[in-house]
Parts: structure tokens; C-alpha cells; sequence
């Protein structure tokens, strides 16, 4: 469809984009990341068998690497549910290190982190919808309970068919065993 060839390289334009933008020069994001990281690791050490690197500009790279991966992918069409899902789930820790309103006094700098802030969280918003859209054709789900029952109805309909070849071959068997008496 039209709307998606277009809307897709739209909505993946910022990811590309900001992914470029942060492979050339990770040290910009690694201070806004560095809170994030730390969560995230720690959080990981506890529940992970291994030790999560810490290394912020590391992951910053890792991230962008991604963005610009899967916003390349979604925007040429290929895998667009897995890449709009692997979007998601890159802009949430994006959005949480980098538009921190909440730390901010200033009126003017806290107006411009929430308004960065919303944007992202609107985008997100699209990546949702995009990773749920079928294009118009029923979901995996559907087709699979629409196979089930038509394997059911066909299922039922060879059973019945056998039964009656059954009670047939029976009924042949019974007149033939009479004639013999």
C-alpha cells in the first residue's frame, strides 16, 4: 500500500539519522547515557549469570549501530514488524538518557527536553503500531484457529464416512453369515 511505502522511510528517518549522527561522534551521547548504562548493568548483574560491560561508549555505539540497522531495514520494508519491535525497544533507553526533564531547572531547557521527550514517546507511539500491522491480512493467530478448524471439520467428516463404510461392511458380513446357515 502506498501509505506504508511512505510512511515507513518516514518514521524511520530520525533513527537513521540520529544512528549516523552518534556513530560519528559517540562521546556527545555518553554523558546522558552513563545514568542509563549504569541502571541497566546493574540491574543485569543481577540477574544475568555474566557480568554486563560497562563501558558507556560501548553501548552508546551498540545502540546507534542498531538505529541505523533496523531504521534501514523498516524503511525499505524488509521485516517490518521485527525492525518497528527492535526500534522500540532502542528508543525507550534512548529517550530515558537523553531528554531527562525532570533534571532539569531551567524553564526554557526543561520545555525543550519534554517536547524531545514527547516526540520520542510519539514515535515510539508509531513504532507500536507499525509492529502490529499486517498489512490487511489476518493475523497468525486467526489463520491458525481458521486452520485448526477447518483440519477439525475435515477430521470429523472422514470419521463419519469411516463409520458408515464400517456399518456397512458389517451389515454385508451379517447377510452373508445368514446365507450360510
Amino acid at each position: 500500500m502506498l501509505v506504508r511505502r511512505i510512511a515507513r522511510p518516514l518514521l524511520a528517518a530520525p533513527f537513521v539519522y540520529g544512528g549516523i549522527s552518534t556513530l560519528r561522534k559517540p562521546q556527545d551521547r555518553v554523558p546522558g547515557a552513563a545514568p542509563v548504562v549504569e541502571k541497566i548493568a546493574e540491574t543485569a548483574d543481577k540477574q544475568l549469570p555474566v557480568q554486563v560491560p560497562r563501558d558507556v561508549q560501548q553501548w552508546v555505539q551498540a545502540d546507534a549501530a542498531v538505529k541505523v540497522a533496523a531504521g534501514s531495514l523498516f524503511a525499505l520494508g524488509k521485516a517490518p514488524r521485527l525492525t518497528a519491535l527492535v526500534l522500540s525497544a532502542s528508543i525507550v533507553p534512548t529517550t530515558l538518557a537523553g531528554h531527562r526533564f525532570w533534571e532539569h531547572e531551567d524553564p526554557t531547557e526543561r520545555f525543550g527536553q519534554i517536547s524531545n521527550f514527547l516526540k520520542n514517546t510519539g514515535l515510539l507511539g508509531g513504532l507500536l503500531l507499525a509492529a502490529v500491522d499486517t498489512e490487511g491480512k489476518p493475523s497468525v493467530g486467526y489463520r491458525a484457529r481458521k486452520t485448526a478448524k477447518a483440519a477439525a471439520v475435515a477430521t470429523e467428516k472422514s470419521f463419519e464416512k469411516a463409520q458408515k463404510r464400517a456399518a456397512k461392511a458389517q451389515k454385508k458380513a451379517e447377510k452373508k453369515l445368514k446365507k450360510k446357515r
